[in-house]
């Protein structure tokens, strides 16, 4: 299926509580909510998993918890992928990949069920001291969906770091995907920093955040879906739910065309 500017393609956030450090629990209830997502009335193009649910941040257990390059992972939402014929970007995972080090890794799969891209998360989170068990992925991540919607990688903490998302619509982004275990109190952080993602870079953000207790933590939802004029297009609440929206791609050029952003930027002055 090849997509078309012109043409609504519709999304599916799966807004779920995540089992601290239960990887085949958590595999059941994503399954649930995915095959809800598919027999919606209007089914959706693309579905989105939140960060890190196969364990949550059981850090202090991730190196054994962890899913073997991914293998488990990829095969089941391969066969969901062709199964239901939906793009599928599979949250984020904790990964051990043959280096011995275990990543926060975001794996996307077409229609097909065809392995499109993997990203790392390249920005860790000192202040749940992810970058002593995680290692940081080294490489942004661009990636097409139907063949006509380019789309950038960012995971959770990524949103805090403009220059990720810059660079992503620099290299030809219209969408950003974020997965997320964003906590309270932190939410006008993350509708503001998701916010300004969109309207800085012109382009759609599709933020899927968790719910639920883990530990001391409480996560809040509202997950969203926004427009590139930075408008709330969908957004969640704080309980376990599925939200949906429709993105046209053909607003991503309308808006860029009637606020030349990116043809008035002065690279050559900027501070690195």
């Amino acid at each position: 299926m090849t997509y078309h500017e012109a043409q609504p393609f519709r999304v599916a956030l799966i807004q779920a509580h995540i089992e601290l450090g239960n990887p085949s629990e958590n595999r059941s209830h994503m399954s649930t909510l995915m095959e809800q997502a598919v027999t919606d009335a209007h089914k959706p193009d693309l579905i989105v998993l939140p960060e890190m649910w196969n364990t949550g941040y059981a850090l202090d257990r991730i190196h054994e918890l962890a899913d073997k390059e991914g293998a488990e992972t990829r095969e089941w939402i391969a066969a969901f992928a062709a199964a239901h014929q939906v793009n599928v970007v599979a949250g984020s995972i904790a990964e051990k990949k043959s280096d011995g080090h275990v990543y926060n890794t975001m794996i996307i799969f077409d229609r097909t069920g065809a392995e499109v891209a993997s990203y790392s998360k390249i920005h860790l989170f000192r202040l749940m001291e992810e970058e002593k068990y995680l290692q940081s992925g080294e490489e942004k991540v661009l990636f097409t969906l139907d063949g006509g919607i380019q789309a950038g990688a960012s995971i959770c903490y990524d949103i805090r770091f403009p220059e990720l998302s810059r660079s992503l619509a620099l290299s030809g982004a219209n969408l950003l995907i974020v997965p997320a275990e964003w906590p309270h109190p932190r939410l006008h952080h993350w509708r503001t920093l998701l916010t300004a993602r969109a309207i800085e870079n012109q382009m759609y953000v599709i933020a899927c955040n968790r719910v639920g207790r883990s530990g001391d933590t409480d996560f809040f939802g509202h997950s969203l879906i926004i427009d590139p004029w930075g408008e709330v297009i969908a957004e969640g609440g704080e309980q376990e739910e599925i939200i949906t929206g429709t993105i046209e791609s053909a607003l991503v050029q309308d808006v860029r065309g009637r606020i030349p952003v990116f043809e008035d930027r002065r690279p050559s002055l900027y501070d690195q």
